[in-house]
């Protein structure tokens, strides 16, 4: 029978695919709980290397012994609009100005990534969620 692990704590963070290094965040979130810093950085860099240039969302579950286990996330939804509607940064006021455009086909490749991560069921419900990310950043949707 295998004895339970006690868990210390629970530390979430956002790191570029394949490029954690010890510097912050991750250095000092991860430091404080007595974790091994570069051995996170060479496992999490290890995962994500296919994932170069997306913003990686980990937490990172922290044991009493100081071990440790992640769990990956799909990158943020503001970041793949971003990526999809090809620009910057979203609009500083997105009702009166709009930055770019997105097609329905993109919303829908985009909730098909990030519905592990959404709390909701069906394609149309993550299409919906990823629509109002895109509204309230001045990107447009259109068919």
């Amino acid at each position: 029978m295998a004895i339970k692990k006690k868990v210390m704590a629970q530390v979430k963070l956002q790191c570029p695919a394949g490029q954690a290094n010890p510097a912050p965040p991750v250095g000092p979130a991860l430091g404080q709980h007595g974790v091994n810093i570069m051995e996170f950085c060479k496992q999490f860099n290890a995962k994500t290397a296919k994932q170069e240039g997306m913003i990686i969302p980990v937490v990172v579950t922290i044991y009493q012994d100081r071990s440790f286990t992640f769990e990956l996330k799909t990158p943020p939804a503001s970041i793949l609009l971003k990526k999809a509607a090809g620009i910057e940064k979203g609009s500083s006021s997105p009702l009166k100005v709009k930055v770019g455009k997105v097609t329905k086909k993109q919303i829908e490749e985009i909730a098909r990534i990030k519905l592990p991560d959404l709390n909701c069921d069906s394609i149309e419900a993550a299409m919906k969620t990823i629509e109002g990310t895109a509204r309230n950043m001045g990107i447009e949707v259109v068919d």
